[in-house]
């Protein structure tokens, strides 16, 4: 299965050593070149350079200006979502809430960081979801508790 991806997720994943999981959920990840240079700009959270994974594809993003509201988002955000609409049927992880929305807004399958550790908790890729969103917030990664809570319950690590 192909997917598109944003930003956030690799250095989310990175920030825990989990960046692993996402080739062998999801096979190949597609991003835009805008995605890659974010990740190799360098920052607290070192990514590796996506353009030399196997399972990373870097792709052109053609821009289109009948979308005005995309010029909103990061242009991480941005090239993702015009990406993922050449091929609607596939899954975009993005975290952003305005990116999340602009993605359900334009019929795009969405999940984010927290369903990929989900989907990895329910396949045994990892041993605990909650270990690896706490480890993330100690990295100053942070996600909606409730939201974390629900999906920790729903993956059997709940109360």
């Amino acid at each position: 299965m192909k997917v598109f991806s944003n930003t956030t997720p690799f250095i989310a994943l990175c920030s825990v050593d989990l960046l692993h999981i996402l080739p062998s959920i999801f096979g190949e990840i597609v991003v835009a070149p805008s995605v890659a240079d974010e990740c190799s700009e360098g920052g607290r959270i070192l990514v590796p350079d996506l353009k030399k994974l196997s399972w990373v594809s870097v792709q052109p993003v053609q821009t289109d200006r009948r979308l005005p509201a995309l010029f909103e988002l990061d242009r991480g955000e941005r090239d993702t979502l015009l990406l993922a609409a050449m091929v609607p049927e596939l899954l975009v992880i993005i975290d952003e809430k305005l990116g999340r929305n602009m993605a359900e807004y334009m019929g795009l399958r969405v999940t984010g960081t927290l369903g990929v550790l989900a989907k990895a908790r329910v396949q045994g890729l990892i041993p605990s979801f909650l270990k690896a969103t706490h480890g993330m917030r100690e990295q100053g990664i942070f996600f909606h508790e409730g939201l974390v809570n629900r999906i920790a319950t729903r993956v059997g690590e709940g109360n």
